[in-house]
Protein backbone atom coordinates (compact mmCIF):
# COMPACT_ATOMS: atom_id res chain seq x y z
CA UNK A 1 0.00 0.00 0.00
CA UNK A 2 1.67 3.59 -0.96
CA UNK A 3 2.67 6.29 1.78
CA UNK A 4 0.21 9.30 1.38
CA UNK A 5 1.90 12.30 -0.15
CA UNK A 6 3.02 14.52 2.11
CA UNK A 7 2.99 18.21 0.41
CA UNK A 8 5.02 20.15 3.27
CA UNK A 9 8.22 18.75 2.55
CA UNK A 10 11.64 21.11 1.49
CA UNK A 11 11.13 19.34 -1.90
CA UNK A 12 7.39 20.13 -2.55
CA UNK A 13 7.37 23.36 -4.85
CA UNK A 14 5.56 26.44 -2.87
CA UNK A 15 3.13 26.61 -5.37
CA UNK A 16 1.79 22.91 -4.81
CA UNK A 17 1.80 24.21 -0.90
CA UNK A 18 -0.24 26.55 -1.50
CA UNK A 19 -3.05 24.77 -3.15
CA UNK A 20 -4.78 24.04 -0.28
CA UNK A 21 -8.96 24.11 -1.08
CA UNK A 22 -10.84 26.76 1.04
CA UNK A 23 -13.50 25.01 3.96
CA UNK A 24 -16.96 25.32 2.12
CA UNK A 25 -18.76 28.09 2.25
CA UNK A 26 -16.20 30.51 2.10
CA UNK A 27 -16.27 31.23 -1.67
CA UNK A 28 -20.36 31.60 -1.36
CA UNK A 29 -19.69 33.89 1.59
CA UNK A 30 -17.46 36.30 -0.29
CA UNK A 31 -19.57 36.16 -3.28
CA UNK A 32 -22.74 37.36 -1.07
CA UNK A 33 -20.59 40.06 0.54
CA UNK A 34 -19.48 41.42 -2.68
CA UNK A 35 -22.49 41.70 -4.37
CA UNK A 36 -24.94 43.20 -1.32
CA UNK A 37 -21.82 46.07 -1.05
CA UNK A 38 -22.26 46.31 -5.31
CA UNK A 39 -25.70 46.77 -4.82
CA UNK A 40 -24.97 49.54 -2.24
CA UNK A 41 -22.38 51.04 -4.25
CA UNK A 42 -24.21 51.18 -7.56
CA UNK A 43 -27.34 52.81 -5.25
CA UNK A 44 -25.64 55.01 -3.30
CA UNK A 45 -23.73 56.62 -6.64
CA UNK A 46 -27.31 56.59 -8.64
CA UNK A 47 -29.01 58.56 -6.06
CA UNK A 48 -26.27 60.86 -4.80
CA UNK A 49 -24.97 61.49 -8.38
CA UNK A 50 -28.25 61.60 -10.36
CA UNK A 51 -31.55 62.10 -7.77
CA UNK A 52 -30.03 64.49 -5.05
CA UNK A 53 -31.06 68.06 -5.15
CA UNK A 54 -28.76 70.74 -5.83
CA UNK A 55 -25.21 70.99 -8.07
CA UNK A 56 -22.42 69.65 -9.23
CA UNK A 57 -19.45 71.40 -8.04
CA UNK A 58 -15.38 70.73 -8.01
CA UNK A 59 -15.60 69.12 -4.58
CA UNK A 60 -18.37 66.91 -6.45
CA UNK A 61 -15.05 65.28 -8.52
CA UNK A 62 -13.06 63.65 -5.89
CA UNK A 63 -16.52 61.38 -4.62
CA UNK A 64 -17.75 60.43 -7.69
CA UNK A 65 -13.98 59.56 -8.49
CA UNK A 66 -13.55 57.38 -5.52
CA UNK A 67 -16.89 55.83 -5.67
CA UNK A 68 -16.27 55.05 -9.38
CA UNK A 69 -12.91 52.90 -8.17
CA UNK A 70 -14.66 51.49 -5.05
CA UNK A 71 -17.39 49.80 -8.02
CA UNK A 72 -14.65 48.98 -10.01
CA UNK A 73 -12.39 47.15 -7.24
CA UNK A 74 -16.14 45.22 -6.86
CA UNK A 75 -16.51 44.28 -10.16
CA UNK A 76 -12.63 42.85 -10.02
CA UNK A 77 -13.17 40.86 -6.54
CA UNK A 78 -16.56 39.29 -7.92
CA UNK A 79 -14.81 38.21 -11.16
CA UNK A 80 -12.03 36.86 -9.33
CA UNK A 81 -14.53 35.39 -6.69
CA UNK A 82 -16.03 33.46 -9.67
CA UNK A 83 -12.99 31.90 -11.16
CA UNK A 84 -12.53 28.02 -10.39
CA UNK A 85 -9.36 28.88 -8.99
CA UNK A 86 -10.28 31.16 -6.48
CA UNK A 87 -11.01 27.89 -4.49
CA UNK A 88 -7.43 27.91 -3.81
CA UNK A 89 -6.50 29.53 -0.78
CA UNK A 90 -3.90 32.05 -2.35
CA UNK A 91 -5.80 33.06 -4.74
CA UNK A 92 -8.79 33.51 -2.05
CA UNK A 93 -6.39 35.87 -0.29
CA UNK A 94 -5.96 38.44 -3.13
CA UNK A 95 -9.78 38.49 -4.05
CA UNK A 96 -10.22 39.13 -0.24
CA UNK A 97 -7.32 42.31 -0.79
CA UNK A 98 -9.37 43.27 -3.82
CA UNK A 99 -12.47 43.12 -1.80
CA UNK A 100 -10.99 45.11 1.52
CA UNK A 101 -9.90 47.65 -1.11
CA UNK A 102 -12.82 48.18 -2.44
CA UNK A 103 -14.81 48.81 0.86
CA UNK A 104 -11.97 51.22 1.73
CA UNK A 105 -12.59 53.19 -1.24
CA UNK A 106 -16.50 53.09 -1.09
CA UNK A 107 -15.76 54.08 3.07
CA UNK A 108 -13.86 57.15 1.80
CA UNK A 109 -15.94 57.86 -1.05
CA UNK A 110 -19.19 58.20 0.94
CA UNK A 111 -17.54 60.22 3.54
CA UNK A 112 -16.02 62.61 0.95
CA UNK A 113 -20.12 62.78 -0.62
CA UNK A 114 -21.43 63.28 2.84
CA UNK A 115 -18.04 66.34 3.03
CA UNK A 116 -19.30 67.53 -0.20
CA UNK A 117 -23.33 68.08 0.85
CA UNK A 118 -22.28 69.67 4.32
Amino acid sequence: MPEPKNTNTPETPAVERDKKPLPLGYRQGIITAITVLLGFSLSFLRFWALEAPGEWSSRSIIPAITLFVAIVFQIIALYRSLRLIDDEESEYRQTVLWFVASAVMLLVGVASAAWEIA
